[in-house]
């Protein structure tokens, strides 16, 4: 239904993006803002059939469909009061001293945007972290224009959402290229995107492989830009002894929900579960098979997705040691995924580097240590997540601080007796991860603290202030906070 954008297509759309991002660059804060209110209404106004359509598309339920859209309504929102409040901005000044030996410069700091930035829709998140998603969103917020590039998948609920910010845009009175919605169902489009010297930051949520092609083709361009990539985990579940022992029954439920929810096909899924082999953990796996027997498979977001499960599936359980512990009482359909639920000997594991690999779907393995140095060297051979869990009581957390320290170092978001699915918008929010789980772990895709991924420190040395930025000169025209002089103010100078 939707052609391919040719070359000559997309080297338009970037010179019109290049002459938006002139403009769009000094537009306020409140301006960015309420274009960003703007999209929000008009995402609202597409009605049941942006709702409808997208369920067509990816197999998600409506009920999970409205909740993701009102997610990706209130992230517009928020990123918005955010962008005004210009916390992100980071400004600091330091006065001049005159009378110092040699004289101390005046200088003032703030972050600014980068320019254009191309935004690869998710597969499994249609609304909240595609066309109008929290990428999308940051990069508006910091004062970038935006080409998204549509995710096959559901490429018609991408031109309807697509349709929302060019209606916003033009009522908002945006310079025309401040965004713009290309196809590409290959790779050659996303190939020619990210070596595009108009191009200047990439925003991506997929597969690692994906993820780190984009990476590599940025970094091999003449001019380097930075890949902003979350790229999934495997996120482990580390279940302590007396945790275990005391409350094992709720940790299977919890464990069976979390790696099942919307089939599994979330980045935050827990695919690894470690423990202490002993007779808790025997009555946790009759608890966990039969929770996961229970529950009816239902359809995965397409079939490429469900096909890629089957056969990573079917290539994890042919592991030497990998044993069934439990699956789904209903058998699946080709367009479903088996749900399944495996184990296998701390020591395989370690050996095996296919057992670390994320399988995207419901399922997850089961690591059975002989004690807490196994426990321990398990910890330390996994490699860089986006989440970590810790099921534990406070007496397990004081004996177990080795483990503790090991874990912090692999994770983005470290969990104290709660499932990793489900992902706060929030400041405080982190979503990112050491590589592998994403190409740089300083920075987060949710919460307004992502809005910093696309922009860059710009110092101003003695600069007169009528010539400086809103939010450098020393009226504090804007009542932002800034630091002055190493003291956090919203102060005049």
């Amino acid at each position: 239904m939707y052609k391919d954008n040719t070359t000559a297509e997309i080297d338009n759309v970037l010179e019109k993006a290049v002459q938006a991002f002139h403009h769009y660059k000094k537009y306020s804060l409140k301006q960015r803002a309420d274009f960003m209110r703007a999209i929000a209404v008009e995402i609202e106004a597409l009605g049941d059939e942006l709702l409808t359509t997208a369920n067509a598309e990816t197999n998600l339920p409506l009920a999970r469909l409205t909740g993701e859209r009102a997610r990706t309504i209130f992230q517009l929102n928020s990123y918005a009061a955010a962008t005004e409040a210009g916390n992100w901005l980071n400004a600091s000044i330091d006065t001049a001293l005159g009378e110092r030996t040699p004289p101390k410069p005046d200088t003032r700091k703030m972050l600014v945007p980068l320019g254009p930035v191309v935004v690869f829709g998710a597969s499994n998140f249609p609304f909240a972290y595609s066309t109008a998603g929290g990428d999308t969103a940051c990069a508006i917020a910091a004062g970038c224009p935006v080409i998204v590039k549509a995710h096959p998948a559901h490429a018609k609920t991408s031109t309807l959402v697509a349709s929302a910010i060019f209606k916003a845009a033009e009522k908002c009175n945006m310079p025309e290229g401040i965004f713009a919605h290309v196809y590409g169902a290959g790779f050659e489009i996303g190939t020619y995107l990210a070596k595009h010297e108009a191009v200047k930051a990439i925003g991506f949520t997929g597969s690692f492989s994906g993820g780190k092609a984009l990476f590599d083709l940025a970094n091999q361009r003449k001019t380097p830009i930075p890949v902003f990539a979350e790229m999934g985990s495997v996120n482990p579940i580390f279940l302590l002894p007396e945790k275990l022992a005391t409350d094992t029954e709720n940790l299977a439920k919890q464990i069976a929900g979390s790696v099942t929810l919307g089939m599994g096909q979330f980045c935050t899924n827990p695919g690894l579960i470690v423990a202490i082999d002993n007779e808790p953990l025997d009555k946790f796996l009759s608890c966990l098979k039969k929770e996961i027997e229970a529950i009816v498979p239902s359809a995965m977001l397409h079939q490429g997705i469900a096909t890629n499960f089957n056969k990573k599936l079917v290539d994890a359980l042919a592991q030497k040691g990998v044993q069934i512990i439990g699956q789904s009482n209903t058998t699946a359909s080709e367009a479903q995924g088996q749900i399944t639920i495996a184990t296998v000997a701390a020591e395989i594991f370690l050996a095996n580097p296919i057992l670390h690999e994320e399988v995207f779907g419901p399922y997850s393995l089961i690591i059975q240590c002989k004690d807490e140095n196994q426990l321990l060297a398990v910890a330390k051979a996994m490699e860089g997540q986006l989440t970590a869990t810790l099921m534990a009581t406070p007496t397990d957390v004081k004996s177990h601080q080795a483990l503790l320290n090991e874990i912090q170092e692999i994770c983005g978001r470290l969990i104290f007796n709660n499932v990793p699915t489900g992902v706060e918008v929030a400041l405080s929010m982190h979503h990112g991860g050491p590589y592998p789980a994403s190409t740089d772990s300083r920075f987060t895709s949710v919460g307004a603290d992502g809005i910093k991924r696309f922009a860059r420190p710009l110092c101003f040395q003695n600069w007169d202030d009528e010539f400086l930025p809103d939010e450098l000169k020393n009226a504090n025209p804007l009542g932002i906070w800034r630091t002055i002089d190493n003291v956090l103010t919203q102060d005049k100078i």
